[in-house]
């Protein structure tokens, strides 16, 4: 950068400089509305970056434990047949699957709690003994060493016409989309708030740049570098930003760890039950705290990045 040509007026203002105001670290300063005011909006984003992430993590858990266990399951239907027994049939196929390698566990539900499984959508105290209702055999496998579908529904088709084998694939691939799903609208959240936090911190870091012009003028007058200056700028928001970042993630943690916290009290009850069947445990576990402090140094790291570089900018029309 050229040296700044001299002007008597900027040469009265350098030898005038308040005490404070001739150290570095203040020429932005320390305390001011807007700098209370970018914490703030800096808090805010990343208080709501916390909870996308903590529901992003709850709902990747989620899907991952229903995937393993729906996985791990099978189910055998037995549609009910003219002219054919259908408790004998079950029996039948129950002792088929015993028989496959890789099924662990058998258990052929009754006629009772086949039809109970219709309740949610016909109510109760219904007579279905007029429908053809199906019945159900549940199959534990191996993980680690799956039973040959083929094989089994080759066996059941060879000795029983009604038999039909369920893998549950339809329902794994359903749950991996909305995983993938929420992933995708987190990581849209996450890119917005960002977005927000860059456009926040570069009009505080113009505001600041035009209060502070005749302080970076003189600077200029007395040969101080553009480097050294957009520093100045970037230490102070790297702490507006860190600071902002802490408030708003701590208090992103506290309310996952207060839920949590909240679910674990509600044992026992009609709506841990329903958040169990949904979550299995309402925690993030360390992966997601560990996320959610890597997004307070991100937003630091951000916050300090677009300031240095507007600072770079304006100084450059400075001249």
């Amino acid at each position: 950068m050229a040296e700044a040509p001299y002007d008597p007026e900027l040469a009265v203002a350098a030898e005038h400089l308040p005490s404070g105001q001739q150290r570095a670290s203040s020429i932005v300063p320390r305390s001011s509305i807007s700098g209370r005011a970018l914490i703030a909006v800096v808090a805010i984003m990343t208080f709501l970056a916390s909870l996308t992430t903590g529901g992003v993590m709850l709902v990747l858990g989620s899907a991952a434990e229903w995937q393993s266990d729906v996985a791990r399951e099978m189910t055998i239907q037995i549609r009910p047949l003219p002219g054919h027994d259908l408790d004998a049939e079950v029996n039948q196929a129950a002792a088929i699957a015993r028989a496959t390698p890789g099924v662990t566990e058998v258990r052929p539900y009754s006629a009772a709690e086949s039809a109970r499984l219709l309740e949610p959508w016909l109510g109760t105290g219904l007579s279905l003994d007029a429908l053809p209702v199906p019945r159900i055999i549940a199959l534990r496998i191996d993980g680690g060493h799956p039973p040959d579908v083929v094989a089994l529904r080759a066996a059941l088709r060879a000795k029983i016409s009604g038999a039909s084998v369920d893998e549950h694939r339809g329902w794994i691939d359903r749950m991996r989309t909305m995983a993938n799903a929420a992933v995708a609208v987190g990581i849209g959240i996450l890119v917005l708030v960002l977005v927000a936090t860059v456009l926040s911190v570069a009009f505080a870091t113009r505001g600041a740049m035009a209060t502070n012009r005749p302080i970076v003028e003189v600077l200029h007058f007395i040969g101080a570098k553009d480097a050294y200056i957009a520093s100045q700028f970037q230490r102070h928001f790297l702490m507006l930003g860190l600071q902002g970042g802490l408030i708003g993630g701590g208090a992103g943690l506290a309310v996952l760890a207060l839920a949590g916290f909240v679910s674990n009290l509600s044992l026992g009850t009609a709506a841990q039950e329903e958040t169990a069947a949904l979550f299995s445990t309402f925690s993030i576990g360390y992966a997601g705290y560990a996320a959610v402090v890597g997004q307070i140094v991100l937003v630091a790291a951000v916050t300090a990045g677009t300031s240095r570089h507007v600072v770079n900018q304006t100084l450059a029309t400075i001249g």
